[in-house]
């Protein structure tokens, strides 16, 4: 089973985090919520989500990194040197990186996105560095992918969903929520 690691700081998007959680666990990959400042983690909404363990200290293999986005908390991640060098190490070992909304920009500042396709917030587009920006909702280059908005949430989750377990399990978890 696949195992994914979700980096979540004060500030994040909700929607962005909750929807890719809950499709990658529908699709039964393993999920580790990793709270950059605290297990307890504040949305930029006033929504509150536990994690499941602290960012400093997790040491177990993963298989995809995301980031979700939200104005405030891609602020801290981009600010953090060791999320920076994760999103590094995790890009030149080969794994899946994956960043939506404002998080993206936090791909550019650990310069991952040189010459890649990719896409963020409209608005963000300043601080992707030389990455060639699209405005589709989700895009994919190499183990690169990022995505616009959390509006554009569930194709994202599918995207990952496909990138790591297959067409078959994206179409399931696709049909089981009508989308």
């Amino acid at each position: 089973m696949p195992h994914t690691v979700v980096v979540l700081a004060d500030g994040f998007e909700e929607v962005e985090a909750v929807t890719v959680i809950d499709l990658l666990r529908r699709a039964e990959i393993k999920v580790t919520i990793l709270g950059l400042d605290g297990v307890e983690v504040r949305g930029a909404h006033d929504m509150w989500v536990r994690a499941d363990q602290m960012f400093r200290g997790f040491s177990e293999p993963f298989d995809a990194l995301v980031l979700p986005g939200g104005g405030p908390g891609t602020k801290k991640l981009a600010g953090a040197v060791e999320v920076l060098e994760l999103v590094r190490q995790s890009y030149e070992q080969g794994l899946l990186c994956a960043a939506i909304c404002a998080a993206p920009t936090v791909f550019a500042k650990a310069g991952i996105l040189s010459g890649k396709n990719a896409v963020c917030y409209p608005g963000c587009e300043d601080k992707m560095g030389d990455a060639i920006i699209s405005e589709d909702a989700v895009v994919v280059d190499g183990n690169i992918i990022t995505s616009r908005a959390a509006g554009t949430a569930i194709p994202f989750a599918l995207e990952l969903i496909f990138a790591l377990v297959g067409e078959e399990v994206e179409e399931n978890v696709r049909s089981s929520i009508l989308y």
